[in-house]
């Protein structure tokens, strides 16, 4: 599939992504302040819609039944994080999308049957950074951890473009992404790791651990973002949507987090490593 629609003349472009940038950082940081409800159907809306662009990505570009299943999945394991304890419920509910997902993909007519596994996978690739955001909100100084995570891949992915743009260089990984560089890789990472450091210590936190803590989920949101570079090439296609201007999809826009959600949530439930630990009761 190939993005034939019309792109937005190049003068309008950085305008268009600085302005919705802006947008979407603020509705994001106000719904995390807010917590509760507010961000639960923050978090919510945007997966509906990135399943959406998901499904109708891999269905070439036509709208996709698969939403459905995938979509009340996200409902039911957010119900599920609200009201009842631990993952795997939630998580059962999310693999249970999946399969519903591939059921409607397996009844379609389709000359091959190659689309059923990846519109199977969309539900757990969506939906486990829905259930790790919605429990990190959840914990004690949970506005702060998901702070924490926002403010390292959003420095991440503004230090890539920065210095990428600047520097140049040697390629990062051609084959999945031809525009990325070695050079916006590691000032992205760094750029992670002193902004999470300022941020925690403001925060009173531990400062070298959340060096460390930036530097994890900056390289965890480089994946990210490879990651679906790779995906779209899969399909030919050059954003997910066109959505959110100067940015293309929400899938575009939140790539990064999909990858670097989980692996905060590992790191602050499984491994202890926690630069705000020494603020928790």
């Amino acid at each position: 599939m190939t993005d034939t629609q019309p792109t937005m003349p190049a003068r309008f472009e950085l305008p268009a992504r600085t302005a919705s940038g802006i947008v979407m950082g603020v509705a994001a940081v106000a719904a995390v302040i807010w917590g509760g409800i507010f961000f639960e159907s923050f978090v919510v809306l945007g997966a509906i819609a990135a399943l959406a662009e998901w499904h109708r990505l891999v269905n070439g570009g036509h709208l996709a039944r698969e939403t459905i299943p995938t979509g009340l999945a996200i409902l039911a394991a957010v119900w599920l994080v609200r009201f009842q304890s631990g993952f795997m419920w939630p998580l059962m509910a999310i693999l249970l999308g999946g399969v519903g997902a591939a059921l409607v993909s397996a009844l379609r007519k389709l000359p091959a049957r190659w689309p059923i596994p990846w519109h199977a996978f969309g539900a757990l690739y969506v939906g486990l950074p829905v259930l790790t955001l919605v429990m990190l909100r959840d914990t004690p100084r949970g506005a702060a951890i998901v702070g924490a995570l926002f403010v390292a891949v959003w420095t991440a992915d503004t230090g890539a473009l920065l210095c990428g743009g600047l520097i140049g260089g040697p390629k990062l990984a051609p084959l999945l992404s031809p525009n990325k560089t070695w050079a916006g890789f590691l000032g992205g990472t760094i750029a992670a790791a002193i902004a999470e450091a300022l941020y925690i210590a403001l925060l009173g936190g531990h400062i070298p651990t959340a060096v460390a803590f930036g530097i994890f989920i900056a390289l965890a949101g480089h994946c990210g973002d490879l990651f679906e570079s790779w995906v779209k090439r899969q399909f030919r296609a050059k954003n997910t949507g066109r959505l959110i201007p100067g940015h293309g999809g929400i899938l575009d826009r939140i790539d990064s987090v999909l990858f670097a959600a989980p692996l905060c949530a590992g790191l602050i439930f499984l491994a202890g490593f926690n630069p705000l630990s020494d603020m928790l009761p």
